[in-house]
Formats: C-alpha cells, sequence, structure tokens
C-alpha cells in the first residue's frame, strides 16, 4: 500500500485528489490548517483507508517539520508528496497592492512548498524512490492585469518544480507539476476575501474545470509506470485559451 501526502487537503484539488486516492486503496495523510474539516474527511476516508491528519500551516517552518516528524510507523514511508496548498490574496495593480497580501501568497505558494519538500525528501532519497507532485497553475505560465505578485509565486513553482527535477535526478525519485487554468474551488473566495457575489462571476457562462477533474489527473501521474515521469502538464476547461481568454456565454 501507497502512502500519500496532500497538503491543502480540506478543500478544492486537495480534498478531492485525498477521496479519489482513498478510495484507489492508497494510504493518505491529510494536511490543513482547518482541524474540524480534516477530522471531518479523515471520518469519511477511514471507511476506505488508513488515514492520518496532520493540522499545520505551511507557512510556519518549526511546526511543518515537528508534524511530519510526528507521524506513526508506516505513515513515516511517503512515496507520493502532493504539493497543494496555495492560495490568491487581492487582485490588485502592483502600486496599490497590499503587502500582507504578498507575504501570504510567497509563504503560502512558495516557501511553504519548499518547507514540506525539504521534510520528506531525506526518506525519499534514503529509499531511492517517490513522487513528487507540484500543483502550480496558468498564472506559473504566463502573467495577466493584476496577477502580479500571484503569477510571480507560480512562476516560482515553476522553477522549483524543474530544479527539484534536475537535482533529484538520478535518486530515483520522479518530480513533475501539474498547471490548472479555471477551477471551480474557494479559490475567488479567498482572492475577494469573502465577497461570494464577485467570487461566483468568474465562473459564470462556461464550464469550469472541477476539482474533480484536476484529482482524476493528478491519479493518472503517480499510477504511470516508474520509468514515465510527467513532467509538466497544463489543463484548462475548453472554453478558456489563456488566463484573460474564456468563451461565455
Amino acid at each position: 500500500m501507497k502512502t500519500a501526502l496532500i497538503t491543502g487537503a480540506t478543500s478544492g484539488i486537495g480534498r478531492s485528489t485525498a477521496i479519489r486516492f482513498a478510495k484507489e486503496g492508497f494510504r493518505i495523510i491529510l494536511c490543513g490548517r482547518r482541524k474540524e474539516r480534516l477530522e471531518e474527511l479523515k471520518k469519511e476516508l477511514s471507511v476506505e483507508t488508513e488515514v492520518q491528519i496532520l493540522n499545520f500551516d505551511v507557512r510556519k517552518r518549526e511546526d511543518v517539520f515537528h508534524s511530519i516528524e510526528s507521524l506513526p510507523g508506516d505513515f513515516r514511508h511517503i512515496d507520493i508528496l502532493i504539493n497543494n496548498a496555495g492560495n490568491a490574496h487581492g487582485l490588485d495593480p502592483i502600486q496599490s497592492g497590499s503587502m500582507d497580501d504578498w507575504d501570504a501568497m510567497l509563504d503560502i505558494n512558495v516557501k511553504g512548498l519548499l518547507y514540506v519538500s525539504k521534510a520528506i525528501l531525506p526518506g525519499m532519497m534514503e529509499r531511492k524512490s517517490g513522487h513528487i507532485i507540484n500543483i502550480g497553475s496558468t498564472a506559473g505560465k504566463e502573467v495577466y492585469p493584476n496577477g502580479n505578485v500571484y503569477c510571480a509565486s507560480k512562476h516560482a513553482v515553476d522553477a522549483i518544480n524543474q530544479g527539484m527535477r534536475i537535482d533529484l535526478n538520478g535518486n530515483g525519485i520522479r518530480v513533475g507539476a501539474i498547471n490548472p487554468g479555471l477551477v471551480h474551488t474557494e479559490f475567488s473566495d479567498v482572492r475577494f476575501k469573502g465577497d461570494s457575489e464577485k467570487a461566483e462571476k468568474v465562473y459564470q457562462g462556461f464550464k469550469a474545470l472541477q476539482p474533480e477533474d484536476i484529482a482524476d489527473i493528478i491519479h493518472f501521474v503517480v499510477t504511470r509506470p516508474y520509468h514515465v515521469n510527467i513532467a509538466d502538464l497544463t489543463v484548462m476547461p475548453t472554453a478558456q485559451a489563456t488566463s484573460t481568454i474564456v468563451s461565455k456565454d
């Protein structure tokens, strides 16, 4: 039985991936900030498989390492890491952007990914096996108006993904990124700071990707034969051509 650790597991892509993996018989480690949601999801998935929860914020380095070091028994053997935790905060031009928003995006999207990877890589290197999936974004492939720092954070994920694959070559560890376009999750609620009306307008007039779509792709990627590494995959809804071109009714 393979063990998968998923960050940002309490909603959206992370939650859907955990559900899909549990159905396929993976042992699951759910990571997130919202303890109540973690406990609810653990209860749901425990019917299917073995589940452990880790309640921490990826921005807090000591908490990341302490939590991962606390894993019991078989859960310490992590075969798959899904670096999914990430957020967009605000949609302001650079000249009026909030520095608190900038800090949150860089700390979660970039430093958080690095902290979790750093905590898990020693075990993978010792075993000469493992698979890391970094969840990027089409925002890491292009820049759009008012996207500035969020796009910068996802460009960093793209660079880190490439750097990981180079540096870990020869250690038996597969590294790849999945870069979604518009996915209907809580993403826009966070970006618009709880303004649900603005958030829902983002997804009106077309069929956005669903979290389950990305979960299916993640499952496909991690179940390829060992000699196959899907290094970089971009996926958008059919209605989307770029970050700013979306065909709507």
